[in-house]
């Protein structure tokens, strides 16, 4: 089992967020992702939200980095990391320009791209941006089997329920044929839907009981028996904790051992944390000291 970032800075939510990050910007940005490519870590993490409405500012917080701006720009403070959007709104986007400005990225970065995607549930935001919300479901389907089809080929084809495209150059495109894509989603239904389409599962907002119900049910389908290409459970750490500190850092790594025993691949870590400089101790302290030991 492998760490990644659910970053900080770049989303600030209401339940999890610490107070520095108000006026915390790009140059810590850049510090918290180069400490994290230093130590190995798996990746960073960064959310779509084009505009939240004011109705929901409490529960969903309102600042959001663009993602690919966000990651443009951390791709050159790094080597190794890997770049997760945690998610895109499939719906926002037609397949072929996700495939244009995310394969732009997955250049520029030398192959570092994840694609986190989902199918969305603000429907002020889809009116906001035109998009069709009532029947978002399998326009989803059909987007992530365009987007496969694709990403990563410069001449790409495709004929779908809701997309089509042939005869169409995209260059430049990304490195990656076979670009990872992480499902996001927090029901039964969008983990069906990542066993059956997607190359992982990237939940949110589910605790780890809840997690091992829906894991424990979904390895019993057919869909998850019959599967045999590699499947990531991408899986959201429950509890904040601190792991600069001695006493919360073995609770961490008891929990961490907890999920790994789940089947978790990668572990998507999110602390509690007073500023810049203690946030960088607890990657050093997650790298060194729990890392190994759930490995």
């Amino acid at each position: 089992m492998r760490l990644g970032l659910i970053t900080p800075i770049v989303t600030r939510h209401p339940r999890n967020d610490a107070a520095w990050t108000e006026d915390a910007g790009p140059a810590e940005l850049a510090r918290i992702a180069e400490t994290a490519d230093r130590l190995g870590f798996h990746h960073v993490t960064c959310s779509e939200h084009v505009a939240i409405p004011v109705s929901a500012a409490a529960t969903r917080g309102t600042r959001y980095y663009d993602p690919l701006a966000t990651f443009g720009f951390l791709a050159a403070h790094t080597t190794r990391i890997r770049f997760v959007t945690h998610v895109l709104v499939l719906g926002y986007h037609h397949p072929l320009a996700l495939a244009k400005r995310y394969g732009t990225l997955d250049l520029i970065s030398g192959g570092r791209l994840v694609l986190g995607v989902g199918v969305g549930t603000l429907a002020e935001e889809f009116a906001l941006l035109g998009a069709g919300f009532a029947g978002r479901g399998p326009r989803y389907e059909d987007a992530l089997r365009a987007l496969r089809a694709a990403f990563g080929r410069r001449d790409p084809t495709y004929a779908g329920s809701h997309y089509r495209f042939a005869d169409m150059v995209v260059d430049p495109c990304g490195v990656q044929a076979s670009v990872p894509i992480w499902l996001g989603g927090r029901t039964p239904r969008s983990l069906r839907r990542a066993v059956e389409l997607g190359d992982g599962w990237d939940p949110f907002g589910l605790a780890l009981e809840q997690l091992a119900a829906m894991i424990g049910a979904a390895r019993g389908q057919r869909a998850w028996r019959e599967r045999t290409r590699p499947f990531d459970l991408v899986l959201p750490v429950d509890t904040l904790l601190d792991p600069a500190d001695g006493r919360e850092r073995r609770q961490f790594r008891d929990r961490a051992e907890r999920y790994r025993d789940l089947g978790t691949t990668i572990l998507n870590v999110r602390t509690r944390h007073t500023g810049l400089t203690h946030y960088l101790e607890q990657l050093e302290a997650l790298a060194t000291e729990v890392a190994p030991a759930v490995a």
